[in-house]
């Protein structure tokens, strides 16, 4: 009898507090399912998704429209014509064909600006991360710094700099400042931090791998979500980019598309049917960067992610 009641009697304290922190655990998660959080925060996320895709979908219905019904027709509907392909041969073939050259300068400008950049910044994140220098905490601010300063700002005096060297109206002028990439040295320096472990370049260096080698071969494929990540940012600011160019150049064969279609646009005062090359221009323009969005989103989502994993 006693043997009994004293073997039930543990037993039942056993259970008691892992029930307890089963109850802990179905509250935590409930407490993050109230619905009026999620009604919020999903009316916010509806807010923000037609900001940045109604503007997009306006260009594309009025990409299809002529002159006279971009004017006499809904800008949210379709007109009476559809004439996509006529104002995708009208914008190819306009003053000489000098679109697809605009396109190429974009091309040369993010794309190769976007991949030198990326390789400085995340070799610099790479080095400020595993390395302890004197002055390493002032570079770290400085750079920082950077980040927070516009690139509006700094144009005109980048303009007078490049003027005194010779290397206006160039590819050049528009080039070179690209290659520096304050958030992607800050994003590499982090994810340097969380993805690269010490032990790791240890062992590289106890095999004899020289330091370059180790970064190459050793911490540069732990860095592929950030190099994906910083490319796309850094491709993305470079075919945006309006203000630089603008202040470089001079010659219209040297323009990037945006500047290129501002062109445009500064004619249909006299000319309207610049309107129509304006509209159908932009939305060429915006398909190299959806396509490079929906190719490199899944190691955009990792970059952005895996500090806050591993931190």
């Amino acid at each position: 009898m006693s043997t009994t009641a004293n073997t039930s009697t543990p037993t039942a304290k056993t259970h008691r507090p892992v029930k307890a922190r089963e109850d802990h655990r179905a509250g935590a998660r409930d407490a993050g399912r109230n619905p009026a959080t999620t009604i919020i925060v999903t009316a916010v996320l509806a807010i923000v998704a037609m900001y940045f895709l109604v503007p997009v979908y306006w260009v594309i219905i009025n990409a299809t429209k002529t002159t006279e019904d971009l004017f006499g027709t809904s800008g949210f509907w379709f007109g009476d014509s559809f004439v996509l392909g006529e104002n995708l041969k009208a914008v190819l073939t306009a003053n000489g064909g000098i679109f697809p050259r605009w396109a190429l300068n974009s091309v040369i400008y993010a794309g190769l600006g976007s991949v030198i950049a990326t390789y400085f910044a995340t070799a610099a994140g790479y080095a400020l991360a595993k390395y302890s220098f004197p002055g390493r905490r002032f570079v770290y601010a400085f750079v920082l710094g950077g980040v927070l300063v516009p690139g509006t700002a700094v144009a005109l005096p980048l303009f007078f700099l490049f003027s005194s060297l010779g290397l206006t109206n160039s590819y050049l002028s528009v080039l070179i400042p690209s290659l520096v990439s304050p958030f992607g040295l800050f994003l590499s320096s982090i994810y340097s931090s969380a993805a690269v472990p010490d032990e790791m370049l240890e062992a590289g260096r106890l095999d004899g791998v020289g330091e370059l080698g180790i970064f190459h071969r050793i911490a540069l494929p732990q860095l592929v979500p950030a190099l994906v990540t910083i490319l796309l940012f850094q491709f993305v600011a470079i075919w945006n980019n309006y203000m630089l160019p603008l202040v470089m150049l001079a010659d219209e064969r040297l323009y990037p598309i945006t500047l290129g279609l501002d062109n445009w646009r500064a004619q249909t005062d006299r000319l309207p049917e610049f309107f129509q090359l304006t509209t159908t221009g932009a939305l060429l323009s915006v398909i190299p960067l959806a396509i490079l969005i929906l190719v490199l989103q899944r190691f955009w989502k990792g970059g952005l992610t895996e500090g806050s994993v591993k931190g």
